[in-house]
């Protein structure tokens, strides 16, 4: 009766967390996927099975390629980025420097701003004549611009802010993993004469690359599901510079009402998700093992 009661415990301890997991999680991206399929029923009207119909549709729709290609530019852009500027503060604010709890602090400052807030903060900074940056840029000689209302410069400007948003989060890790870097390997390179970059590029920068791809894989992730800064800021515009696939989304099931469609395109949205994580897992996991 013990050992019943020892191998039942566990289970039902898994059990809420397993049923809220079911329910929020895997049930309703199984009821995606098959809503893919049919057409989204209106009034009297009820649902059809379409099959592919939705799917190919995607390769004619102009919006769709264009927010995929902007998402695209979006991660390439704001990935590589973040993780930099993260690392980067994250070392200096491990160095023995003074004011170093204050400037952790500021780092870190951003990211518990709420996402609506730090969209407003950033449309004052972007108002043309009178925002922070012209204003800023007014000293040097340069004339005022529409930043977010420009197709060529809305979507960096979308760039910006997610890294300024997001470097502070992941300077979190990158500090958690200096802090658990034996602080001999740097006395015996001291010792060695060697200088701070070589020590940096062959040593400290390896043993962080596990925290990389965790901190890769999030960014990735985020980079696919930002929508409140786009809501706020641009909402797509202009002539969809800004529409990202999560936004696109999200207009076509709760602004045109098709369900369907929109069902088809978070399944696309989920399979590049997963594509990316079995890359990211799948062949970086095993060369980012400092031996």
């Amino acid at each position: 009766m013990k050992k019943t009661n020892n191998m039942v415990v566990p289970w039902l301890l898994l059990l809420p967390a397993t049923v809220l997991l079911a329910a929020f999680t895997h049930i309703p991206a199984v009821m995606t996927f098959i809503n893919s399929f049919y057409r989204t029923p209106r009034g009297n009207r009820p649902a059809r099975f379409v099959g592919m119909d939705h799917y190919s549709s995607m390769l004619s729709d102009p919006v769709f390629m264009a927010a995929l290609k902007n998402n695209a530019i979006y991660a390439l852009g704001t990935v590589p980025a973040a993780i930099a500027l993260s690392m980067l503060m994250a070392i200096i604010v491990n160095s023995a420097i003074r004011g170093r709890a204050l400037m952790r602090m500021s780092f870190f400052l951003p990211t518990v701003l709420p996402m609506i807030a730090v969209a407003n903060i950033w449309l004052f900074f972007y108002t043309p004549g009178y925002g922070l940056i012209d204003q800023f840029l007014g000293l040097f000689g340069f004339h005022e611009r529409n930043w977010l209302g420009d197709p060529d410069t809305v979507l960096g400007s979308l760039m910006m802010l997610a890294i300024w948003k997001e470097a502070g989060f992941f300077m979190i890790f990158y500090l958690a993993a200096l802090q658990q870097i034996s602080p001999t390997l740097s006395e015996a390179a001291a010792l060695e004469g060697t200088s701070r970059w070589y020590f940096f590029r062959r040593v400290t920068f390896p043993l962080l690359m596990p925290t990389t791809l965790f901190v890769m894989i999030n960014a990735i992730i985020n980079s696919f599901r930002l929508i409140d800064h786009v809501i706020v800021m641009t909402r797509g515009g202009p002539d969809n510079a800004s529409t990202l696939l999560l936004y696109y989304v999200y207009n076509v099931a709760f602004r045109f009402w098709d369900t369907a469609y929109a069902s088809a395109l978070t399944v696309v949205l989920l399979a590049v998700l997963a594509l990316l994580a079995f890359v990211q897992f799948g062949v970086l996991d095993r060369k980012v093992h400092y031996k």
